[in-house]
């Protein structure tokens, strides 16, 4: 289990194969663009006709396609606010699960919403006659979160492979008002999708978060497109950036997959947490074992390591079915000097032997 996780509902760090095209309110109107169904809600106490409407959303979805077929192309496309992408990977029931944010800056944004389309190309599939995998356009509201930025984390899963994913946000158009053209943004990223359906020990990213949430429930098949970050009856928000300060929390969450289960369903994980800075000077006091410094490193500091087996997660918790095992930290940073930081995981099946290290790269400024 996660570090300090059972004491508490909330821990924060600050003082299927197509994303689904899904509303969860009421859908009135919907268009169809090309061969993808576009939906949308119209506004209430609208003047403009129901006709007139329906012929404004379905040009802000081809408007969205042709940016994204110009951007596949290698064609310019407009950038009128800065998006920054980041993303995980965990095991899906078929494939891996991709779940991503968008942090976009809003102080460039005009409007209260857009329309977001996103596809993935697989890089060995090029050409007129290739199919996307994900494809899917749907309505996102820009709400500002801390900082005045917005974040938007949908989901999508793929088979393994190599990919580039591409990502159009363009601002609603209100038909009931007269504005200049709406500002689009056009991201392009290439992701390595691992695959995790093997024999071999393996773990999720290591994701970083800024809050851990206990659910009274799992979120439903059906909302986790739209919650990403939702596993089991935990919900991750995904930390803003790596840099953290001093009156903070580092907290880290991941997955464990494959470790050896016998059939008396018996298994045993053990992971370790080492910590190093770099550069600084070395400590006169003696280190308890640990993997070695790299070159320009020092040794800091350890955490106890963690075991997981029957006698602690209790008999029905069963790998073998799938169920990974959540593991991960919560370090208070007070401690740290200022600067930048490896913290290595290491995790060793301690019943086929097999071991495999992680690295998580952080700052902690003052």
């Amino acid at each position: 289990m996660l570090a300090r996780l059972e004491q508490t509902t909330c821990l924060a760090r600050r003082a299927g194969a197509v994303l689904a095209l899904v509303l969860l309110q009421a859908i009135s109107v919907g268009a169809r663009v090309g061969q993808r169904a576009l939906v949308v809600t119209p506004r209430p106490n609208q003047s403009t006709d129901r006709d007139e409407v329906e012929l404004i959303h379905q040009r802000e979805g081809e408007a969205i396609l042709a940016l994204a077929d110009a951007a596949m192309a290698g064609k310019p496309v407009p950038s009128d606010f800065g998006v920054r992408w980041q993303n995980e990977f965990v095991k899906a029931q078929r494939g891996t699960f991709v779940p991503f944010t968008l942090t976009v800056d809003a102080s460039q944004l005009t409007r209260p919403s857009a329309l977001m389309y996103v596809r993935a190309a697989r890089r060995d599939q090029v050409g007129e006659k290739a199919s996307y995998p994900v494809d899917a356009i749907f309505p996102v509201e820009l709400t500002q979160g801390a900082g005045g930025a917005v974040r938007i984390s949908r989901g999508f899963s793929v088979l393994p492979g190599e990919y580039d994913v591409l990502v159009v946000l363009r601002e609603r158009v209100d038909p009931a008002a007269t504005r200049p053209r709406p500002k689009v943004s056009v991201v392009r990223q290439p992701i390595s999708v691992p695959d995790f359906w093997s024999n071999e020990l393996t773990t999720s990213s290591m994701m970083l978060a800024d809050r851990l949430s206990v659910l009274p429930e799992p979120v439903a098949a059906d909302q986790i497109a739209e919650r990403p970050y939702a596993i089991g009856r935990n919900e991750i928000t995904p930390a803003v950036d790596r840099r953290f300060r001093k009156d903070e929390e580092l907290i880290v969450v991941f997955l464990v997959y494959n470790p050896m289960v016998t059939t008396e369903r018996h298994f045993d994980v053990k992971v370790e947490y080492h910590f190093y800075r770099k550069g600084g000077a070395v400590s006169g006091e003696s280190a308890p074992p640990h993997p070695p410094a790299r070159a320009g490193e020092t040794y800091v500091n350890h955490t106890d390591p963690q075991r997981f087996n029957p006698a602690l997660m209790g008999a029905a918790f069963d790998p073998s079915r799938g169920e990974p095992v959540m593991a991960g930290q919560v370090v208070p940073l007070a401690g740290f000097e200022a600067g930048e930081y490896r913290l290595a995981v290491q995790v060793t099946d301690l019943l086929s032997g097999q071991s495999i290290s992680r690295d998580v790269l952080f700052t902690v400024g003052s």
